[in-house]
């Protein structure tokens, strides 16, 4: 009984939209309330959902930005992701040349001073710590801080808010992982987005291929969630008219363009098809029903009990 809980409770956290991760613990808490320690026993749970999901922190001492990027700007948060995780619980950041500690059940850094409960989505607070300094040692150092010089140049200009960054990505150090994750709640609206970019770029071949993945949740009234997962295979990169980190993130703009018109007219056809189809604008009389004389209709009368033919 126990290992199905767990597995119930593993599977509630891993669906969690966009945001909303506080309220599914919330629910989680009360179905479970017999047993108060089952979502100490999540943290592998946690720990899946925040890189998947490319989790958001900041480092300690930066109430809002925690130092300028490659082109001085003012950058607010560092990434969670499997790509730069060192042992499950520390992480690395390559702009702020750090190593942080992030505790995924609580999603506040060990060490730090606030140690009350901080879930993910809430507002973004959750916090690393246990900061210290680190060097990336990659042969392809100088070409990753050329990529986050043209991601950052790509994000700013696509996205309101993001967060992003690049990483070696396997073990003999012969790719590079480019992230993006970009983060739009409404809870007073009653939605939550998110967007999230994961490319794999193998400078051996100048090949680019990964994955564009949006989540967004709309639940006033309802309960409508949309999830997509766009594939990205084999883009090549030209690099002999210019640097190759520039024309990477060209191919990068120009297939998130391309997905995005492609979203927008699916969400045409949804609205002028799909959803007109599911069910008749008129009834077969043709006319509106006007349900506050429903009682007059031979229907209405039936179900209330009324006269019978």
């Amino acid at each position: 009984m126990a290992s199905s809980t767990a597995a119930a409770v593993a599977a509630f956290i891993d669906g969690a939209p966009p945001g909303e991760l506080a309220d599914v613990v919330a629910d989680i808490k009360a179905l479970t309330a017999s047993d108060p320690k089952i979502l100490e026993s999540a943290q592998p749970a946690f720990r899946k959902y925040n890189e998947e999901q490319l989790a958001t922190v900041k480092l300690p001492g930066s109430s809002q930005n925690y130092g300028w990027d490659l082109l001085n700007k003012w950058r607010e948060k560092v990434l969670v992701s499997s790509y730069n995780s060192l042992d499950g619980s520390r992480y690395y950041d390559v702009e702020s040349q750090s190593v942080f500690a992030f505790n995924h059940t609580t999603q506040v850094g060990r060490n730090s001073l606030k140690h009350t409960e901080c879930w993910s989505g809430l507002t973004g607070s959750q916090a690393a710590s246990a900061v210290q300094s680190h060097s990336l040692e990659s042969r392809h150092t100088d070409l990753i801080k050329s990529l986050l010089k043209t991601l950052s140049i790509h994000a700013r200009e696509h996205f309101p808010a993001s967060t992003y960054s690049v990483f070696p990505s396997s073990a003999d150090d012969s790719t590079l992982a480019i992230l993006l994750v970009a983060n739009k709640y409404s809870p007073s609206n009653f939605w939550n987005g998110r967007w999230r970019s994961i490319y794999t770029f193998d400078p051996s071949s100048s090949s680019l291929s990964g994955t564009i993945k949006v989540d967004v949740h709309y639940y006033e009234d309802g309960n409508v969630r949309l999830t997509t997962s766009k594939p990205v295979a084999n883009v090549s990169i030209a690099s002999s008219s210019g640097s190759l980190a520039v024309e990477v993130m060209k191919q990068v703009a120009a297939v998130e363009k391309r997905y995005q018109e492609e979203l927008n007219r699916g969400f045409a056809a949804l609205s002028e098809n799909s959803f007109k189809s599911l069910r008749r604008q008129l009834p077969v009389t043709r006319q509106k029903v006007e349900w506050e004389k429903v009682g007059g209709y031979r229907l209405g009368q039936d179900i209330g009990g009324g006269r019978q033919r």
